[in-house]
């Protein structure tokens, strides 16, 4: 899924030598759709175009000039693309190949509504052979994979925590929450105090923001593997994560009326302004806070879970870099996606962006370096959730399935019983049209 931009840039030169551990044996396998493998010529890359990109382009600039040094005859054209339309440009890329690039930057729940229309190379054997793919993270490797082959290299990896007031918590005299249940009363007792602030903000289309709450009581989104799917929203343990979260849509904390159109944007947007005493947001809302009135006067945590000490499990989000099925270029492609991904590039996208490696080792060095990284660090160790790896999840994501559900429960209109149990038939109808 893509993330907003990221944290406060250093833009020291940033490292150029990525390829020295990426470049792979060429490969026997010729899975493309095309019976060419040139090993010459110009590589097209889409990249996604960030708020505030000059940082991200001037590592690429570094990978990109590294690998055109050590592949001799080869040139590499990079376009960065408007995140808000990369669908329809992907779409058309599948079906005219010679309007497609060779590689692209895609959310990680695209990978399988992607593989699904077949558009992505399988690199099963190419990732296996890759010297730094060893140390990637277990999410973020479920990313790009589908029916157990991959389908790409995952780029970097975002999740959320709990972003706390410590002046406020410091004037009235409260311990940071350890549980869920603690979450919800230090959330009222803020409100209490201080009526114009929201206890713990939340929003009614903050689907990433909610779904840890569903996931810590024990609750999934769907049952199932290799492509075939059943909705398990309307569980017993989801309801009792549904009925935590919606709870906290009230004049005690963050009023309906106010709170159920919110998103994430909005959710930290309202922190970052002084408006609110906790917020769930990701590493990368760093940015928007430090840039608020809040700054100096805030921590993060991970999230807590149900029982004291636990963390609840976060979403996975990022994006990945893939090849396309299309390419002239299969053996120089895929070295490319392998540098783009490698460990030297993703150290120097943390230090210029903020995008949080995929690697364990290199996110670990990151926040040896930037401590506010620590608490989402954990929370990844603690471990994560991904979404199901099913090409409906697009059409259910896009539909507003979840959405719709929190926001019935929240208005009054439905129960969450009845609410779940709408939200489970529609997700079911998309797992089915899906095949």
């Amino acid at each position: 899924m893509k993330l907003p931009t990221r944290l406060p840039t250093r833009l020291a030169v940033l490292a150029a030598a990525a390829l020295v551990a990426t470049a792979c044996a060429p490969q026997t396998s010729g899975n493309s759709s095309s019976d060419t493998d040139a090993k010459t010529g110009t590589l097209r890359v889409w990249l996604f175009q960030e708020v505030g990109n000059k940082p991200k382009e001037q590592v690429v600039d570094s990978v990109v000039a590294a690998f055109e040094k050590a592949h001799d005859g080869a040139k590499v054209d990079v376009e960065y693309i408007p995140i808000d339309t990369r669908a329809q440009r992907v779409k058309a890329a599948f079906n005219d190949p010679k309007s497609a690039p060779d590689v692209m930057e895609y959310g990680n729940t695209d990978t399988a509504g992607y593989v699904h229309d077949g558009g992505l190379l399988d690199v099963t054997e190419d990732f296996g052979d890759w010297s730094e793919a060893k140390d990637t993270d277990p999410t973020a490797r479920q990313s790009v994979t589908v029916d157990g082959k991959v389908y790409g290299a995952p780029f970097y990896v975002g999740v959320r925590a709990l972003y706390y007031r410590t002046d406020v918590f410091e004037a009235l005299g409260l311990d940071v929450p350890k549980t869920m249940d603690e979450l919800a009363a230090t959330a009222r007792r803020i409100r209490a105090a201080k009526p114009d602030l929201y206890g713990l903000v939340v929003g009614g289309a903050y689907t990433y923001g909610a779904l840890p709450f569903v996931w810590a009581n024990g609750g999934e989104l769907a049952d199932g593997k290799n492509g075939s799917y059943a909705s398990a929203i309307d569980s017993a343990d989801a309801r009792t994560g549904i009925t935590a979260y919606t709870s906290l849509f009230s004049d005690d904390n963050c009023p309906a009326a106010k709170c159920a159109g919110m998103g994430g944007n909005d959710t930290i947007s309202a922190f970052a302004a002084g408006k609110a005493g906790m917020a769930i947001g990701g590493d990368f809302s760093h940015t928007a806070v430090e840039a608020g009135a809040v700054k100096g006067k805030y921590a993060v945590v991970p999230l807590p879970g149900v029982t004291s000490g636990s963390v609840a499990p976060a979403f996975a989000g990022g994006n990945n870099i893939g090849v396309l099925k299309s390419t002239t270029h299969r053996t120089l492609a895929v070295e490319l996606m392998e540098a783009l991904a490698a460990k030297k590039t993703q150290a120097s996208l943390f230090d210029a962006m903020g995008f949080l490696p995929t690697f364990t080792d290199v996110r670990e060095q990151a926040a040896a370096r930037e401590p506010f990284v620590k608490p989402f660090v954990r929370t990844l160790a603690a471990g994560t959730k991904f979404v199901p790896a099913s090409p409906a999840w697009s059409q259910i994501d896009s539909s507003l399935v979840l959405p719709t559900m929190f926001q019935e429960v929240v208005s009054g209109k439905e129960g969450v019983a009845a609410a779940s149990t709408e939200a489970a038939k529609k997700m079911d109808a998309a797992f089915g049209s899906a095949g």
